[in-house]
């Protein structure tokens, strides 16, 4: 229980627990997700915004200790403050040479940016709290627009709903603790980018053409794109790595198979791979194998089944004994053991909604995260789709030929990167 002497403090969810244990300088586990506003951001504005955001989301206020067996986050006065966009993307939060919150809020021009560390919350949670950043910022930067009436907000949970661990309130035992681990899966080989340092390709599209493509083959969007970026990745291997199957991870939301408002880390991950040495080459056989991999598990049965085994671990007494700093050693290993049989990973954060009478004040909304390895995350809003690409590598091949095969299929694609041409020298 907490001691009345101290700030009140609460565990890590299942889902976090793994990330202060595994974090580096290559992959600090922050993510950022991204509103470009059709005006430029006042500063001012938007910190008495962050203010008002923070009374809704106070689990924000939070930093993380280190306990004998577990992490935690506890509750901290430290101040919010927003700040100039000066710093690489997705830069180190935890750990840090001074204890910190575990989110900071960046402007750049028209952009405001929300950069999390994943202990505090998934991409779900995440864009509740942009959302509402957003919102109140847009309420007062234009106080004469919504003098009459305000519009509802876009999150509106009650605060004990934002603060429940959903993984406490639905794991069951399971039968059948441990899976078998995949196989080896091709791993991308280039130059990496200086440490600390992230390379970003970032394409918008529109929409309904996106869509149409994705109809026009009987597949939903995700599938789709999941399909062109395992294409896309073979396409840049050498001869002798294709024996390797290409495996995709995709971040499940759970919040779509079991009721929860929680604005914590709710989700899942499953793999979905193509043996390009066994399969047929070309966006049809890989698309239909894609499909099928997604039915078969994108069942409330197994997603609970894999959400009740990663449970299991935490439930498990032996572990729970072990002292923090032997954790830390297992669940590294652990991470790297699993990593093995991931390519990359896709991320769909799906629709964003905001209220229809600020639509047109915001021009696209957008998401990455930091990488060990590539990974894309891609959101729609307003008539947009991005998907924006993120690692730390100097080459953008893989990512440019994902977006040169949709070019091919009719959809229009605007890029852009943080990075110089001079940068982007092939591996």
């Amino acid at each position: 229980m907490n001691s009345r002497s101290s700030p009140p403090w609460r565990t890590l969810d299942n889902a976090a627990k793994i990330f202060p244990s595994t974090g580096s300088s290559h992959d600090s586990k922050v993510f950022r997700f991204v509103c470009e506003l059709r005006e430029p951001v006042e500063p001012q504005l938007l910190q008495a915004a962050l203010d008002k955001a923070l009374e809704r989301f106070p689990m924000y206020r939070s930093v993380m200790k280190r306990g004998w067996f577990w992490y935690y986050l506890e509750e901290s006065p430290l101040p919010a403050r927003v700040s100039a966009e000066e710093l690489p993307p997705c830069y180190t939060i935890y750990p840090s040479v001074r204890r910190s919150l575990l989110f900071r809020v960046l402007y750049y021009r028209r952009r405001i940016s929300l950069e999390v560390h994943h202990a505090l919350t998934d991409g779900t949670g995440a864009l509740h709290f942009l959302c509402a950043l957003v919102y109140e910022y847009l309420l007062l930067r234009y106080k004469g627009v919504f003098s009459g009436s305000f519009p509802a907000p876009p999150y509106d949970a009650a605060q004990f709903q934002r603060q429940v661990d959903s993984f406490q309130k639905y794991y069951e035992k399971p039968s059948r603790r441990f899976a078998r681990l995949s196989p080896p899966a091709y791993q991308f080989r280039g130059e990496r980018l200086p440490r600390r340092q992230l390379a970003v390709l970032e394409g918008r599209m529109p929409l309904d053409q996106a869509l149409a493509c994705a109809r026009e083959r009987g597949a939903t969007l995700t599938e789709l794109m999941t399909a062109v970026f395992l294409c896309a990745i073979h396409d840049g291997m050498r001869v002798r790595d294709r024996r390797k199957p290409v495996v995709v991870a995709i971040p499940v939301n759970l919040r779509n198979f079991f009721p929860s408002e929680s604005a914590r880390n709710f989700f899942a991950t499953i793999n979905v791979g193509y043996d390009f040495s066994r399969g047929a080459d070309g966006l049809e056989p890989v698309l239909a194998e894609v499909k099928r991999s997604f039915q078969a598990n994108l069942t409330q049965e197994r997603m609970g089944e894999h959400m009740n085994r990663l449970c299991a671990l935490e439930h498990s007494v032996p572990l729970r004994l072990v002292p923090l700093p032997l954790k830390d050693v297992i669940l590294l290993a652990a991470n790297r053991l699993t990593a093995r049989g991931v390519t990359a990973s896709f991320s769909n954060i799906g629709k964003v909604s905001m209220p229809k009478e600020m639509e047109s004040l915001i021009h696209f909304f957008g998401a990455y995260t930091s990488a060990g390895k590539t990974q894309a995350c891609a959101c729609s809003f307003g008539g947009q789709y991005v998907v924006s690409f993120a690692g730390p590598f100097r080459s953008h091949e893989t990512e440019r030929v994902f977006f040169k095969k949709l070019v091919q299929m009719g959809i229009d694609v605007v890029l852009t990167t943080n990075l110089p041409p001079e940068s982007e020298r092939g591996s």
